[in-house]
């Protein structure tokens, strides 16, 4: 699952090669929910690929149709994979970051629920097991890190994540600092604005379940995402390279995995630009933007 309709789009085509996935003669990908108008679905194989929106009351809707979805269809153990971007704390853009515990505005490791006019609270807990082998895909040839680490869930992109360029702010750069400064000294490494409410629903369903997102910046460093657009696009491809490492290992473990060895992929076996070209600009404009 991921944020927008074309980024799931493009994880679609990007998973469909990598897993060797064959289409029919004269057939093409097609968008399942497309007359929906509220999300986009692509079914590749044993893989379905949802974009979930922005925020916690766009990703609960679509959560609880996908967990109404799994039980219908009658899936077996499904695990659900979040993809996305964040801020990083204390972390250069381009970082891959798994979560190991997702928090919300006042560091609790639950997503609050108001039901009947009643405050309800959930934990908001991840598959370790599942984070902790995501890390494992992780290459000594990736040009960039994957880090596991505590995640900051807000309701709001400007004031809730201590931004000093929304259309309102209430306190001086001193004070956004200071409290970057306590979210890292309590282990969170990102913000982003759907972790809280993903792991509650996966959680209270008994699905396994993990997010992995890519740094954007370093919030510590500003507030503003300055790097050029050719450059966050293949760091966006950064979290779908590690994920479909995983759903090859899954996928070869049950043996139904075709063409493993016997293709690249776009990017390759480790998930690396294949252009030498590119790869040098991209590499190039990483680090002057870290």
């Amino acid at each position: 699952m991921g944020g927008t309709p074309k980024r799931m789009e493009n994880f679609a085509h990007f998973i469909m090669n990598e897993i060797g996935y064959k289409l029919p003669a004269g057939t093409m990908l097609q968008d399942i929910s497309e007359f929906s108008y509220r999300y986009s679905m692509y079914k590749v194989g044993p893989v379905l690929c949802v974009s979930h929106g922005m925020g916690a009351p766009s990703v609960s809707i679509l959560m609880h149709e996908m967990i109404k979805l799994m039980y219908h269809a009658k899936c077996q153990e499904p695990i659900f994979i979040r993809i996305g971007t964040c801020g990083g704390i204390g972390v250069e853009g381009g970082t891959v970051i798994i979560t190991e515990g997702a928090l919300d505005a006042q560091l609790r490791n639950s997503q609050e629920f108001t039901i009947l006019g009643k405050t309800v609270q959930r934990p908001a807990k991840l598959d370790e097991k599942l984070a902790r082998e995501l890390k494992s895909l992780a290459s000594h040839d990736d040009p960039y890190d994957t880090i596991i680490g505590k995640t900051l869930c807000t309701n709001d992109f400007y004031e809730g994540q201590g931004r000093l360029d929304g259309a309102f702010c209430d306190f001086t750069e001193a004070d956004k600092m200071a409290y970057l400064e306590e979210l890292r000294d309590h282990g969170v490494v990102n913000i982003e604005m759907e972790s809280t409410i993903f792991a509650a629903l996966t959680h209270h369903a008994g699905i396994k379940a993990a997010v992995v997102c890519v740094a954007l910046l370093n919030r510590l460093n500003g507030d503003q995402v300055n790097a050029p657009k050719e450059v966050m696009n293949e760091w966006q491809q950064r979290p779908q390279t590690l994920v479909s490492r995983y759903i090859r290992k899954v996928l070869a473990q049950k043996g139904q995995l075709k063409n493993m060895f016997g293709h690249q992929g776009l990017f390759g076996h480790q998930g690396s630009i294949k252009s030498p070209r590119r790869f040098k600009l991209v590499q190039q404009e990483s680090q002057a933007h870290e």
